[in-house]
């Protein structure tokens, strides 16, 4: 899964690596990016690729709260076709995104339950930005249009650096020609979800962070978050 990751680059950088203009720093410059927050979003709606904030946590259309949202961060990629919150989206380009960042945290499980868990943090060819594979929706809440976002997962199993850690990792459209086609209105679902998978090993980073990252009463920030206190 991912529960927390970052994206601290400005709006330049995402724009120079991303080729969406990008008109507001909000969204950017993030080391503890957290559910329910307003994250960075590529989308094509209308078939040209845009930058939005979206409520991380996805809503359903017929939700009538948004209680639901924050349980809603990760949907697996292998029953995505399936889960009725899912299953009308993965085949739709309209209703498929590139969440923008350039890390993630996961978290070791302790050997004993008193024991707190260990962050790590993760980064793609030593900290470039990337895009996480993602679907959204539009639901009205209280007369209020509400967009919001889930980030896919896969099994982590074939990549070395991430399944010591978790058995789940999200999944990464590393390089352009992945995001242009994520986003590209020919791909069903079946074409799309060939797109996703477990990073190559050489790829990927890690390292432990600071355990501030999960620090109960809300999120904090700062570059500290991202090494682990001496």
């Amino acid at each position: 899964m991912c529960g927390r990751y970052t994206n601290t680059a400005g709006p330049e950088e995402l724009n120079e690596r991303f080729r969406v203009p990008i008109a507001t720093a909000e969204g950017t410059g993030r080391y503890n990016v957290a559910p329910t927050e307003q994250v960075l979003a590529i989308l094509a709606p209308k078939g040209e690729p845009e930058a939005r904030l979206l409520r991380w946590g996805l809503i359903p259309h017929w939700a009538k709260d948004l209680k639901g949202g924050a349980r809603m961060i990760n949907a697996r990629m292998e029953t995505v076709e399936r889960k009725p919150a899912y299953r009308n989206l993965i085949g739709k380009s309209s209703r498929r995104a590139l969440a923008l960042a350039d890390g993630y945290f996961e978290w070791l499980k302790p050997e004993h339950r008193s024991q707190p868990r260990q962050p790590f943090y993760f980064q793609l060819d030593g900290g470039v930005p990337f895009a996480f594979a993602a679907l959204w929706t539009p639901a009205k809440i209280d007369g209020e249009w509400i967009e919001s976002v889930t980030l896919l997962t896969c099994d982590s199993a074939s990549n070395g650096v991430a399944a010591p850690i978790h058995d789940r990792m999200p999944v990464i459209l590393a390089d352009p020609e992945a995001q242009r086609a994520w986003l590209d209105p020919a791909l069903g679902s079946e074409d799309a979800l060939a797109l996703c998978g477990p990073l190559p090993s050489e790829r990927l980073s890690a390292r432990a962070a600071n355990p501030a990252v999960n620090k109960a009463g809300g999120p904090v920030e700062g570059p500290e978050l991202l090494t682990a206190p001496i």
